[in-house]
């Protein structure tokens, strides 16, 4: 069975797999600005759309249009800012 997730009142929904693998989600954002905590490390791929991601560690936002993929730690908070409708891809570890 597919699992689904919803954050923010909806605004944020996303689709898990489990595969060989690992886990695997593939989701949407609305515009917004979100705030997320990860026990494990993601690496986050645009697939539509952008994200204006906050680093903490370097004190700036970086921004990655469809295509591009970032790294966030695990055991760590992060920053989003979305302007349009995104779509992504995040792969745990």
């Amino acid at each position: 069975m597919i699992e689904v997730n919803e954050y923010f009142d909806g605004k944020v929904k996303s689709f898990a797999v489990n595969s060989s693998e690992g886990k695997k989600t593939v989701g949407v954002m609305e515009p917004g600005e979100y705030e997320f905590d990860t026990q494990t490390k993601e690496t986050i791929t645009v697939i539509t759309g952008e994200f204006s991601v906050y680093f903490a560690e370097y004190d700036e936002w970086e921004d990655f249009g469809a295509g591009s993929s970032f790294d966030i730690p695990g055991n760590s908070k992060f920053k989003l800012k979305v302007a349009q409708d995104t779509a992504y891809l995040c792969e745990y570890e």
